[in-house]
C-alpha cells in the first residue's frame, strides 16, 4: 500500500474532523497552543498555513505579513526566521497567549501526534503567478524529513504552487483549494497533468453537482470553514469526506452523533 493509499484508508467510513489553522475559535491561530488544542478536542488533523521566510525557513502563519496576528509589521517572506521568531504570535488573541511564537513547519510536526494529519496549505502572495521562492520543494524536504508522507495533505489556491510540488514530491498528489465553482479551474489542472487526490471548496459552494464532480474526478472532499453544527450534518449528507472548522470540538460532536 501506497502513501495516499494510507492516507485515503482514513477516510473509509468516517468524516475527518480538521481544525482549522488548530482551534481557532479558542487559541491564536497558526500556533502550537492552537494545534494542541485541535488534538485536545478530538480533531483527526490541522489544516495549517506555510511560507517560506527570507532565509529560506517554513513558518506558519496566514497572511503575507505579519500585522494582523503579531505585534510587529510586515512582509514575512522579507523577513528571517530570527525576526519572525521575536515577534508575539499569541498576545492579540488573549493575555493567556502572550509570548507564543510563530512556529516552523519542523516544529509543527515535532509537536503533533505521530498518527496527526496534517493539511499543509502552501501560500502564494500572487496565485496566478508561474513563478516559484523555492516554497513548494521545502515543503516535500520537510515532509520527507518527518516521514509524513502517509499523513499529510499539501494544498493551495495556486495550481502553478501545486504544480511545483508535483515536481518535488510526485509520489503525493495535492489538493485543490478554491472559493468559487470554477470547473475552467479543475480543467487547467488537468491539462497541466495534475493528480488532484483532494479538492478543497468553500462548504457554502458544495452542491449534489459538484459533489459529483469530485467523485468523477476520484478525488475526496474536505470543505472549508464550517463552524454551524447544521451546515456540518448538510454536508455529510451531501458526502463530503472532511471538515476544516475552528471548532473541531463541535465537528467531533456531530460526526459522532451521525456515526452513532
Amino acid at each position: 500500500m501506497n502513501d495516499l493509499s494510507l492516507l485515503h484508508a482514513r477516510y473509509v467510513d468516517n468524516v475527518l474532523v480538521f481544525g482549522h489553522r488548530g482551534a481557532r475559535a479558542y487559541a491564536p491561530m497558526n500556533t502550537i497552543p492552537s494545534f494542541l488544542l485541535a488534538v485536545e478536542q478530538e480533531a483527526d488533523g490541522i489544516e495549517l498555513d506555510v511560507w517560506l521566510s527570507k532565509d529560506g525557513h517554513l513558518v506558519v502563519i496566514h497572511n503575507d505579513t505579519v500585522d494582523e496576528t503579531t505585534d510587529g509589521s510586515g512582509v514575512v517572506t522579507e523577513k528571517t526566521l530570527a525576526e519572525l521568531k521575536a515577534l508575539d504570535a499569541g498576545g492579540w488573541f488573549g493575555v493567556p497567549f502572550l509570548g507564543t511564537r510563530i512556529p516552523t513547519l519542523d516544529e509543527v510536526f515535532q509537536a503533533m501526534p505521530e498518527d496527526f494529519l496534517i493539511n499543509v496549505e502552501i501560500k502564494k502572495a500572487d496565485n496566478t503567478s508561474p513563478e516559484t521562492d523555492g516554497v513548494e520543494a521545502a515543503v516535500a524536504a520537510c515532509i520527507r524529513r518527518h516521514q509524513a508522507q502517509e499523513r499529510v495533505i499539501v494544498s493551495s489556491f495556486s495550481l502553478s504552487a501545486l504544480e511545483h510540488f508535483n515536481h518535488a514530491m510526485p509520489e503525493l498528489p495535492g489538493g485543490l483549494a478554491y472559493l468559487y465553482a470554477l470547473p475552467e479551474q479543475l480543467d487547467a489542472a488537468a491539462e497541466a497533468a495534475l493528480e488532484m487526490a483532494f479538492m478543497h471548496p468553500l462548504h457554502e459552494i458544495v452542491t449534489d453537482h459538484l459533489m459529483n464532480r469530485h467523485m468523477d474526478l476520484g478525488a475526496l472532499t474536505n470543505v472549508w470553514t464550517v463552524n454551524d453544527p447544521a451546515r456540518m450534518r448538510d454536508l455529510i449528507e451531501l458526502g463530503v469526506n472532511g471538515i476544516i472548522t475552528d471548532k473541531p470540538d463541535v465537528a467531533r460532536s456531530v460526526v459522532n452523533r451521525l456515526e452513532a
